[in-house]
């Protein structure tokens, strides 16, 4: 859960805009605890009619992300039982993206990685928001 490095904030960025990732971040959306089953966060997916949701560990800092497709694709396996938690899944768990990071250096790690969304956290390692990459 290593963020990605921060950039001292510029006047004008590499991007020519001197914009941070919190400054481009969207609000973070519903945050659940990573032990809750699968089954249990599909729902809470659904039923806020989110693209995803965001991961908190046991002292309430970002753990990861999961997409419904993410969480399909584990409750169709063979091995899935009732019993899945969400920390048992293969998901992205970092680095993520501090909310200091020059946004252009933020997006090009993205793109190197193959993440369409990167939760923002600051300093502690807590949830801020997500930074989405446009097509």
């Amino acid at each position: 859960m290593t963020p990605i490095p921060p950039r001292t904030r510029q006047a004008d960025g590499a991007d020519g805009t001197g914009l941070t990732a919190r400054d481009a971040m969207h609000a973070p959306g519903p945050q659940v605890d990573d032990h809750m089953a699968v089954d249990v966060a599909l729902s809470v997916l659904i039923g806020a009619r989110v693209p995803h949701l965001l991961l908190r560990d046991e002292d309430g800092r970002c753990a990861g992300l999961v997409t419904r497709d993410q969480l399909a694709a584990h409750r169709g396996g063979t091995w899935y039982s009732d019993r899945t938690r969400l920390r048992d899944i293969p998901l992205d768990r970092g680095p993520f993206t501090s909310s200091m990071a020059v946004l252009s250096e933020a997006e090009a790690a993205m793109r190197g990685r193959t993440l369409d969304v990167s939760p923002v956290i600051d300093e502690h390692g807590y949830a801020l928001g997500v930074l989405a990459l446009t097509p």
